[in-house]
């Protein structure tokens, strides 16, 4: 296995393990490497001390922790951090884009919206938006399918 430095085109640092060289060029290449703060595809090899096997390892380089977005609700002073591995996180941040930019927000009423469509009074249309558990629960038990993803500060931020 070979340890690389990783750095993403927005300029955050990352470590990844790899079979061989050959392995990272082709996965990078393939565009299956991301960077687990921005989501960003376009990931190479950051520049690294060698490791000679002498001594005790240098302390790595920590990376300044992006800024919080200004639209981002502060977190609260005892909240721990999630627990999410930072690949899940890259992903449900790609899943997230993936949404906002292919469906309508409805908001608040997505229940009476799902409803609407399922009943043929609107058209069927792509749509996200909030809704209570209770109101999630009806919509599976008339049949309305439904699914609730976990909803991760964008990556852009």
């Amino acid at each position: 296995m070979i340890h690389y430095a990783l750095r993403c085109a927005a300029g955050h640092g990352f470590d990844g393990w790899f079979p061989g060289s050959a392995a990272f060029d082709r996965q990078a290449s393939a565009g299956l490497l991301c960077c687990p703060v921005c989501a960003s595809a376009e990931v190479s090899r950051a520049i690294m001390s060698p490791s000679l096997g002498r001594g005790a390892p240098a302390p790595a380089a920590a990376d300044p922790a992006p800024a919080p977005r200004p639209d981002a609700p502060a977190k609260a002073a005892t909240e721990a951090p999630s627990p999410l591995p930072d690949q899940v996180r890259a992903a449900l941040q790609r899943l997230r884009a993936d949404v906002e930019q292919r469906c309508d927000y409805v908001g608040p009423h997505f229940a009476e919206a799902a409803r609407s469509m399922h009943a043929g009074h609107t058209p069927p249309r792509p749509i996200y938006g909030e809704a209570t558990p209770e109101q999630a629960e009806e919509l599976a038990e008339d049949g309305i399918a439904v699914a609730q993803i976990p909803w991760v500060p964008r990556a852009d931020g």
